[in-house]
């Protein structure tokens, strides 16, 4: 019994051949297939990283088999081959002459060593001011010059005070007549007011003499940092005479980077040294690190107290300061100068095996004594580039940009394209399929039909 040759009308996507020489469409359970392989493994012994389609390199595959974009066999990529994006292969001499040196990731403790410079400055609680309690004249003037030294105890000035010869004779006067108590102590507060001390009452009292005079004397051992007063002058009530400053202690601002801000505390040990005195150790404690960062170094302001014994730091001096040590977890440590800092991440460039060299972008943590901490992106014994890596990442970055422009074009170039067809089923196999078909002016075939014979595509009519 024969079948009549089943006819369907419709409408049949159809591939156009790529050597435009005709069209056939066959599955064949019988098709011979290379023996399989292990997986990550072919008979070469080598290892696999993935399946690709050369005409579409990059879509990747966990397996051999047949391309799904064309009609051939995946091929295998070899961990030994030129390695994916942005790998860069030298040869050894070549990377000899660019001088390209290498240094393994090793586990270590970041050594919490801060070093910093900074400026003498005053002690700005070790501060006072001398003033006038009362309005006078200045009668007689004895420190005479800014940052002249004074002694604790030693006159400075001495005032002839009006006022309080009006207040003295009222205080006296109830004093002799011992009438109402409560007046004559309303009296003497107002001498104190008037800023007359107990010593001075005390003698107005024994005398019986009002007394118009009054030395002011230096409350400390110092210098005079502001001099607000000279002779002959009228002075107010409240008035600033002297601003006096004891340097038996020193402040030195300090410059820290703010990456290392975090190590210091309050109470942090200070060593401090200046070109004056080299040799000699300053010691001293951080009394407070400044809530403002400067925009233009990027550094914290952290105020450091030292001892000055015998005066020998002045304001002004250059200071190099060495911060307390101490070790810090353990942490996986690259020398600094292998990373690249591009502003929105940082790279270390990885070398591999057989001259190939591979960027890898990591995480930062804390740097100090020339070596970062890397938080993500390597592991401990990865040799990283520490001389030349700026090339190596310069031609990484272009020969990963032309992969992805040579895939990107590759992808638009094999994209398929369907063509609409009126065909017939000729031949309906549990092994094959056979169509002829009409012409296809949009791909630019003519009419086709198998031969009968062998299942070939030829011309038809």
């Amino acid at each position: 019994m024969s079948r009549a040759p089943l006819l369907i009308c419709g409408f049949i996507l159809v591939a156009a051949a790529a050597g435009g020489g005709g069209y056939w469409f066959a599955i064949s359970r019988a098709a011979q297939a290379d023996p399989p392989a292990m997986p990550g493994q072919d008979a070469s012994d080598k290892k696999i990283l993935y399946w690709y389609d050369p005409m579409v390199p990059q879509q990747h595959f966990d397996k051999p088999g047949k391309s799904p974009f064309m009609d051939m066999q995946l091929v295998p990529k070899h961990a030994d081959e030129a390695g994916g994006e942005g790998t860069v292969s030298i040869d050894p001499r070549v990377a000899q002459n660019l001088g390209v040196r290498t240094a393994a990731a090793t586990t270590g403790s970041v050594e919490r060593r801060i070093e910093a410079v900074g400026s003498v400055a005053w002690n700005e609680r070790a501060v006072f001011v001398v003033q006038a309690r009362s309005g006078g004249f200045v009668e007689k003037l004895y420190a005479r010059a800014p940052l002249d030294p004074v002694a604790k105890s030693q006159p400075l000035v001495e005032l002839l005070v009006p006022d309080w010869a009006a207040a003295q004779a009222e205080y006296l006067l109830l004093q002799r007549g011992g009438k109402d108590s409560g007046l004559g102590e309303a009296a003497r507060n107002r001498l104190q007011l008037l800023g007359m001390s107990e010593e001075q009452i005390g003698l107005l009292e024994k005398t019986g003499k009002p007394q118009t005079r009054i030395t002011l004397y230096a409350p400390i051992n110092g210098v005079i940092a502001e001099l607000g007063v000279r002779e002959g002058m009228t002075v107010m009530s409240g008035a600033m005479l002297f601003r006096l400053v004891d340097l038996s202690s020193v402040w030195v601002n300090a410059e820290v980077p703010e990456a290392q801000v975090a190590w210091l505390r309050p109470g942090t040990a200070v060593e401090a040294r200046v070109p004056s005195f080299p040799g000699q150790v300053f010691r001293g404690r951080v009394s407070a690190i400044l809530p403002e960062v400067n925009a233009a170094t990027r550094t914290l302001r952290a105020r450091v107290e030292l001892a000055n014994p015998g005066g020998r730091l002045k304001p002004g001096m250059f200071a190099t300061l060495a911060f307390a040590q101490g070790a810090g977890a353990k942490a996986l440590l690259v020398p600094s100068e292998a990373v690249i800092r591009t502003g929105e991440r940082s790279v270390v460039i990885v070398a591999e095996s057989e001259g190939k060299f591979r960027p890898h972008e990591v995480e930062l943590g804390v740097e100090s004594g020339g070596k970062s901490e890397i938080r993500k992106g390597l592991s401990e014994g990865d040799k990283v580039v520490v001389s030349g890596q700026f090339l190596i990442d310069s031609e990484a970055n272009l020969r990963a940009t032309g992969t992805r422009m040579e895939g990107a074009e590759m992808s638009k170039a094999t994209a398929p394209k369907t063509h609409h067809a009126v065909g017939e089923i000729v031949h309906l196999g549990a092994s094959e399929l056979l169509i002829k078909h009409g012409a296809i002016p949009s791909a630019g075939m003519g009419a086709m039909a198998p031969n009968s014979a062998n299942g070939a595509v030829k011309n038809g009519q």
